[in-house]
Order: C-alpha cells, then structure tokens, then sequence
C-alpha cells in the first residue's frame, strides 16, 4: 500500500512498514485489540532500537496510531492519519462482519473490497491494483481477519482526542465513502494541533489512489511538525504553543453530524455492602453478546413499569452470569439455546441464535445444538427451534452486496 511513498520518503528518514497480523503473509497470530497490536508492534520497534518516531496510518493502522499516541506519547513525535476515524462505523457492523467471514470465509468481502476502497473510475482504470486488493483480502488468515473486526468493534476514542499532544495530520480522500470527510473533520476538532488535509479524486486507500498528493503531504508534515522529546535531566519536555488552526472551507450545508451521539444511559444506585456493582460489566456484556442495536431498542422500550426488569437482568443475568470466568461465551451460548428449546422461548432463541453466531459458532455447531435439544427436550420443541434458527442464520450469514 505504502510502495509509492517509500522512494521519497527514505530520503529523509529510516522507513519501518508493518503487516497486521495474518495479513500481507504475515504470522498468523490475531490480536483482539487496537491496544494489544499497539504493544506488539512497540516491542518491535523496540528490538529494532528504535524509541522515538513519527508515525502514519492508513484505515485499521490509524487506530494503532492514534492507540499509540494516547497510551505511549512518549514514543510518538509525529502523527499522520489517514482514512482513520475515532470510531470505525459501530460495533454491531464488525461483529456481523465477522459472522459473515466465519461462515462464508473472505471471498465475499474480498470481491467487494474494490467498491469500498476506490473510486469507481481508478478501478476500471487500473484493473492490476484492483486484482491486488481483492487477492490481499483473500490471502489473509480469516481467524485474524474476524479478530481485527472485533478490535475495531471495540476502539472508541472520541472522548479522548483531546489527549493526542502531537501534530497531526489528518488526510482524507474526498470520495471515501467507509470513513470519509465528516469522520477526518471529528478528528481535527478533537486534537488540538491537528491539520486537515482533503486529497480530491480518492476513495479510502488514498496513498494508492492518490500516490504524489499523499507523498507530498507527508514528506511536509513530517519535515515541519515534530514535538520534541522528553528531557530525562530536566523531567519537562518543551511544549509549542498550539497554532491557530486555518479555516479551511466552510462546511457544506448537508455536512451530516460530526460525531454519533451515543445513546445515555442512567447510571444505577450505588452497590450496597461496598461490593462491585456488576451493572456496568452487564451492560458491556450485554452489548457484546446482543449487539447495540438490540439492547438500544430493549432499553429504549423501557418505561416505568418494565425498567426496573431491564436492570434486573443486566445486573445478574449479564453481570453476575454471562461475566462469570468459569465458561466461555461460546459454551454460554450452547447453554442457553438448549435451555431456550426446552422451554419454548422461541422470540428470545431468535436474538440468541444472532448471539451465537456473534460469539463464534458456527452454522453447523448450531445444528449440531439443536439436533442434540431434539434427543433431550422434544423432537416438536426442536422442529420449531430448527425454523426460527434457519431463518436467523440465513439472514445474518448472507453477505450484502
């Protein structure tokens, strides 16, 4: 991705490129975090020695580098993100993702990537660079491919922009339709010195698209904008005074919400006895397992009458229970649709169906639940079991084109 600015840029600079993990032939050894590739790869920098750096990203390595700059700052000099954004669309988008790779494998995301990464026009133009993108996709280790859905899943730095001390560059392609214009522009109100940098006629692999605009982009602001380092005899390190940012364009009318407001939640009573309340780990259970969009419309429905249920079960079905270390989410799941086959519950089966796929079974692992319910809770049961989990299965496994 980065081929066309490594010329320029190793005439100034030591250039270190990186693969995520089961990508680009990469070791296959998937990482479930943005704060865990972060660590792997300052352990790798630190064997090369190297301890300070200016850093680019481009889309999933934006998050790294925003990771790094929040948690590290005193390894990162200078910051450059590219077709990054704080939060990477929402978490219920690349968890589904991750069904869809489990159950199909990567070939229909990788056909797909090209209308997703370039603009139309620069993929019938170069039909060499698009087969490059669709085979990079193929080739990648699924399992490391769902575990990096689940990382961006879970990044959300908006509430800590402010926090990223470095300059930044923020560089977006003008056509990018996965984190484009409105996404670059949350992240330069957020980061106090940070510059906007709008590349025309590029999708999301902007560097690709758009090779010399990028190249010159980065070779300046990696010229002028670098914080100094941490003075180890004096215990300070010298901090500019922050630029007055341009203003750049006025914003279109139609500029849609810089940010998604995430919806609030009222915090519960304090736990008595001086115990942990289990509400907030039930409630990050909850979503993880259900999915935001359910457990929003859940909660959303609630009124005076069923509210105090809703907390009911987020506190001890999903903070006490589904927390519990003891077993892991997929054999939680396994439990659950037998109990639910048993007892009927085929309304909740539907959302826990979706669930287990969420938390890593498989198509036929299901089946194999439900033929097994069948031995031991009923063959009518399971026969009613087996439609409403055909009819789920086909519509969260199905890719969209």
């Amino acid at each position: 991705m980065w081929d066309r600015q490594i010329p320029e840029l190793v005439k100034q600079w030591r250039v270190f490129r990186y693969d995520l993990p089961g990508h680009g032939g990469a070791p296959a050894y998937p990482a479930g975090s943005v704060s865990e590739l972060a660590a792997r790869l300052l352990v790798t920098l630190d064997g090369l020695g190297v301890q300070r750096f200016g850093y680019a990203g481009c889309a999933f390595a934006g998050a790294v580098g925003m990771e790094l700059a929040l948690r590290h700052p005193e390894r990162v000099a200078s910051l450059g993100l590219l077709a990054a954004s704080p939060r990477f669309g929402t978490a219920d988008e690349f968890r589904q993702r991750g069904v869809i790779v489990r159950t199909n494998g990567l070939d229909p995301i990788a056909r797909t990537s090209p209308d997703r990464w370039f603009t139309s026009g620069f993929a019938a133009a170069q039909p060499a660079i698009t087969d490059w993108a669709v085979q990079m996709v193929r080739t990648t280790d699924p399992g490391c491919y769902i575990a990096a859905c689940e990382a961006l899943a879970a990044f959300d730095v908006r509430s800590e922009l402010s926090r990223i001390g470095v300059p930044t560059l923020v560089l977006v392609g003008s056509d990018d339709q996965v984190t484009g214009p409105a996404e670059a522009r949350t992240l330069v109100a957020g980061i106090p010195d940070a510059r906007l940098a709008v590349v025309p006629g590029a999708s999301h692999l902007v560097p690709v698209e758009q090779p010399a605009a990028v190249t010159d982009l980065l070779v300046r602001h990696f010229s002028t904008a670098w914080q100094p380092a941490f003075d180890s005899s004096t215990g300070q390190t010298a901090i500019p005074p922050v630029p007055v940012k341009p203003v750049l364009s006025a914003p279109p009318v139609q500029a849609t919400p810089i940010a998604e407001i995430a919806p609030v939640v009222v915090p519960p009573q304090a736990y008595p006895m001086g115990r942990p309340d289990p509400y907030d780990a039930g409630i990050k259970v909850r979503r993880e397992v259900l999915g935001d969009a359910h457990v929003d419309r859940v909660l959303a429905q609630a009124d005076e009458f069923s509210g105090d249920f809703q907390e009911f079960i987020t506190r001890y079905a999903w903070g006490e229970i589904w927390d519990r270390p003891g077993l892991d989410r997929r054999s939680r799941s396994c439990v659950t649709l037998t109990a639910l086959v048993a007892g009927g519950h085929l309304d909740e089966l539907a959302f826990h169906t979706r669930a287990a796929l969420r938390n890593g079974l498989t198509p036929v692992e299901i089946k194999e639940v439900l033929l097994q319910a069948a031995v031991y809770c009923g063959v009518p049961a399971a026969n009613s079991a087996f439609k409403v989990a055909q009819q789920v299965i086909r519509e969260e496994t199905t890719p969209t084109e």
